[in-house]
């Protein structure tokens, strides 16, 4: 494999159709739903856009699996668009969403351990090798290629051993997002709440609906919800344009993975009808912590002019991702799909207050029971029947 690999090593993948420059108007340019003035605002939005992390293909990390792949590079590219995704959650959770970055300047020690979740080693939580070897429970064999669902599904299971961040995951099935399942999810009993007589109401919302429709779960588990879908058959059909780009106006807007077929990239935002994308396609070497317990984060900032692509061009297979810190956030998601969403005969998804009848009963995802930590029990595929296998919604053809 390391051969086959080995063309792929220094690869910066270059498209004559993105746009790289941003030209001189008066549109707005709207990031993760922060919204800029292109003509007065360019350094500011330049800044914003350098703020997230990057993750790239890399190399010359130890084998995953052992004996499996020591780069990424020509297959990883839609892992290391969800890596960006679930980033940007952290960052928002432990450092807001307006937080900034400047280069050789001291972080806060929240951001330096998101970092670390992130490095290429089998002991950091969402590793590039903690993901590959997830996937095998996905039907992916190590250095194989995932799409959008894949990739949700594989965030999914890892958040489940990461108690530092401590997640909760929704991702949504048949375009659906169900509000009891997520609240169900989210709320979160203190301990000792109840004796040992007593055990937590089975629907959550049921509780709060009973006590009147202002009232709040006891305890809210901050939110990643991800929202898969298929906006067409061969490209994306027109008519779910305007809607995929008010997504990126709302504050929960963790912006969109999707691509090209067998070409992944991390969409942040749009201007007018192109989509503003973080691109993983360079190969870098690896970093890994330095003596002082820091890492250098200099290769994970994308300190260039962000790329652009007509929103036609875009692949009809997408995943989009939001971010509720607190169910106050969530309610006015909620609230904003309602408006901005739902109002389309040809919706791009669909909010139900119940959970689907005709659906199996929903079980919030927990953490199997072994005696290994996480990452010890993701190193061994032997392991992965201890998940059930959801059926594969990969979206973009290879």
């Amino acid at each position: 494999m390391e051969s086959v690999m080995s063309k792929y090593e220094n690869q910066i993948t270059i498209f004559t159709d993105y746009l790289e420059e941003f030209p001189d108007t008066d549109e707005l340019v709207w990031i993760l739903g922060k919204q800029h003035l292109l003509r007065t605002e360019k350094s500011k939005l330049l800044s914003d856009i350098s703020a997230r992390l990057w993750f790239t293909y890399r190399r010359k990390f130890s084998p995953i699996g052992g004996t499996g792949p020591s780069s990424d590079a020509g297959w990883g590219c839609m892992l290391r668009c969800g890596q960006m995704m679930l980033a940007q959650a952290l960052i928002c959770r432990h450092l807001g969403r307006d937080w900034n970055w400047e280069k050789q300047k001291e972080q806060p020690k929240e951001y330096q351990r998101i970092l670390q979740c992130f490095l290429d080693r089998k002991d950091c939580c969402y590793s590039i090798h903690q993901m590959a070897q997830m996937g095998v429970g996905e039907g992916k064999s190590i250095g194989e290629w995932f799409g959008p669902n894949t990739v949700a599904q594989v965030l999914k299971k890892l958040a489940l051993f990461d108690e530092w961040n401590s997640l909760a995951v929704y991702v949504s099935m048949d375009n659906t997002v169900v509000i009891e399942d997520i609240k169900k999810m989210c709320c979160v009993f203190p301990v000792g709440a109840y004796t040992a007589d007593e055990s937590p109401p089975d629907s959550l919302t049921a509780c709060n609906q009973s006590k009147g429709p202002s009232a709040a779960c006891p305890a809210w588990k901050p939110l990643l919800l991800i929202v898969p879908l298929r906006l067409g058959i061969n490209q994306i059909n027109p008519v779910y344009i305007e809607a995929f780009k008010e997504c990126f106006k709302m504050p929960q807007s963790l912006g969109a993975l999707g691509g090209k077929p067998n070409n992944a990239y991390y969409f942040i935002g749009f201007l007018g009808d192109e989509l503003i994308f973080l691109d993983p396609h360079t190969t870098q070497t690896f970093v890994d912590t330095e003596e002082s317990g820091i890492v250098d984060d200099q290769t994970f900032h994308c300190l260039q002019s962000p790329q652009r692509m007509s929103i036609l061009n875009l692949d009809p297979s997408v995943a989009l991702g939001f971010f509720c810190k607190e169910e106050k956030d969530f309610d006015n998601w909620c609230s904003l799909v309602q408006k901005e969403i739902l109002k389309e005969n040809l919706r791009m998804f669909e909010l139900v207050q119940k959970h689907p009848s005709h659906w199996p009963p929903f079980v919030p995802p927990a953490k199997p029971e072994v005696t290994t930590t996480g990452a010890e029990f993701i190193d061994s595929t032997e392991h992965l029947e201890d998940f059930d296998l959801e059926e594969d919604f990969e979206i973009l053809s290879v």
